[in-house]
């Protein structure tokens, strides 16, 4: 598989081109700060720190406190499993919204037929 495909392949699964880039780039590289990702990228601020954020938030880049902050990525064994989890947990939130709805729609349907009663 070419880098090409795992960039797309992390698409697929969620991650923006920018953020796949940042991810795949930290994934080969040890820990950089964020001027060392953007000059390796030739990206500009506004976008790498959105970026940085997003990938935090899904828990597959580490941040230090020191400063300057240090990013490194996850394992991307870890990172795919975290993607995996993310969308099982979504599948049964979207089938609890299924039986909601289905109850909802049941209910409805039975005042509407006694209503015409």
């Amino acid at each position: 598989m070419s880098l090409k495909q795992i960039l797309k392949t992390l698409v697929d699964l969620g991650l923006s081109n920018i953020d796949a880039e940042v991810y795949i780039f930290l994934a080969t590289k040890a820990p950089q700060n964020a001027k060392d990702i953007a000059n390796a990228l030739k990206m500009r601020n506004q976008q790498l720190y959105p970026s940085l954020r997003n990938l935090q938030n899904k828990g597959i880049i580490n941040c230090t406190s020191e400063r300057p902050k240090l990013f490194s990525a996850v394992p991307i064994e870890e990172a795919l499993s975290s993607f995996i989890n993310a969308s099982l947990e979504e599948a049964q939130q979207m089938e609890e919204n299924k039986k909601k709805i289905l109850s909802f729609w049941q209910a409805m349907i039975k005042e509407n037929r006694q209503h015409r009663e």
